[in-house]
């Protein structure tokens, strides 16, 4: 029998095997759509499920602790594989963000990334707030250039495969969880600036100096932020097609495996387009409910009497399942850019699956370690 502190937060579970439910049925609709030489993907999600099972098993035995003692392993092997990918990785639609093993499908090490940072960066805020009870503006500068450094790394490497949406993730996880590591609020001032002048600078030049532009940053970025900004005019099939497939759904929907229209990707980035279309508004609106119901478990989490790295690791798992949830959703209606961010738990995808059933095995052991601060030595 477990102690009543070692038992698992059933809420959790039962809410992921809902998300898991809802994934295979809508991916089972979207297979209408897709591609035959894809295989069932019914069949290979479910067992990416019940490899993530196992993987939160693994998680729940050696604990939160160990992780964290092993986070710069982590991150070495994981940057070492995002660098792998530039010479050996099997391109798909022109990018090198998979690698292919035959007879398991493929491999995206970008998604295991987000999990190292999360890691890495939780060791390092608590061993800065461990070792400075009141620190100087000189060692403030100092520790946000070295997380500086750790989260820049794997965002060139993963840049140049590329996946622009996966390094919006490392900075959404990074920015996240630097704004509780008590450094202060003029540092956040000084990078939204230093953004707001560099981005209103690219689309100057992108829109205005488009041959200076694509002379400077060339026409691969040139396409990725083309592609972004077709979500000002509604253009594009995949866009119209999802948003005419959501508008014609009603209050209950078209009904399951009754997609009235092809959009690309209905699977993976679209997927939410695909349930909207079969369950309507109503069943939008649920889907959302529950979201909601998950993201507030996990947030009340935080309030709890934890250990500090936990807290900042809860955090960063907050920050990127959150995100990628209103990006998601955000883009399918029309509301945000496209950048090929999936949602979590519902759209198909091994590796992606893989890593927020990681993030799961991290949040059941959360209030299990021992609540004392502790400094991990790297």
């Amino acid at each position: 029998m477990l102690k009543r502190k070692d038992k698992l937060d059933l809420s959790i579970i039962i809410t992921i095997i809902i998300f898991a439910g809802i994934s295979l049925v809508t991916i089972s609709s979207a297979s209408t759509y897709i591609s035959k030489t894809m295989g069932n993907l019914v069949l290979k999600q479910s067992i990416w499920y019940l490899v993530g099972i196992v993987f939160v098993a693994i998680i729940l035995h050696f604990k939160n602790n160990y992780l964290y003692r092993q986070a710069v392993i982590i991150y070495i092997i994981c940057c070492l594989s995002l660098l792998l990918l530039l010479f050996f990785g099997s391109p798909i639609n022109n990018s090198k963000c998979w690698f292919v093993i035959p007879g398991i499908g493929s491999i995206q090490p970008s998604e295991f990334m987000k999990i190292s940072l999360m890691l890495i960066l939780a060791v390092m805020i608590n061993n800065f707030r461990s070792t400075y009870d009141n620190p100087t503006i000189k060692n403030e500068a100092f520790f946000i250039f070295k997380t500086l450094m750790i989260v820049l790394l794997p965002s060139m490497l993963t840049f140049m495969q590329p996946d622009t949406g996966a390094v919006i993730m490392y900075l959404v996880i990074y920015f996240g969880m630097m704004f509780v590591s008590g450094i202060r609020l003029r540092w956040f001032i000084i990078c939204l600036l230093i953004g707001l002048i560099g981005i209103g600078s690219i689309i100057y030049l992108y829109f205005l100096e488009s041959d200076l532009f694509i002379k400077f940053f060339g026409t691969n970025l040139f396409y990725r932020l083309d592609r972004i900004f077709n979500w000002q005019t509604g253009s594009g099939l995949q866009l119209e097609n999802a948003l005419a497939s959501i508008g014609s759904a009603g209050i209950l929907g078209h009904g399951y495996d009754k997609t009235p229209i092809y959009f690309p990707e209905s699977g993976t980035d679209f997927i939410f387009a695909v349930f909207a279309s079969n369950f309507g508004f109503l069943g939008s609106a649920l889907l959302v409910a529950l979201i909601f119901y998950f993201d507030t478990k996990l947030i009340k989490l935080i309030t709890k009497d934890i250990a500090l790295t936990d807290k900042f690791i809860l955090v960063g798992i907050i920050s990127c399942l959150v995100f990628q949830q209103i990006q998601n959703i955000g883009m399918t209606i029309g509301l945000l850019p496209i950048t090929g961010i999936t949602l979590p738990f519902i759209s198909y995808g091994g590796s992606s699956l893989l890593s927020y059933m990681l993030m799961i095995g991290i949040i059941l052991n959360i209030g299990k370690d021992n609540k004392h601060k502790y400094k991990y030595k790297f």
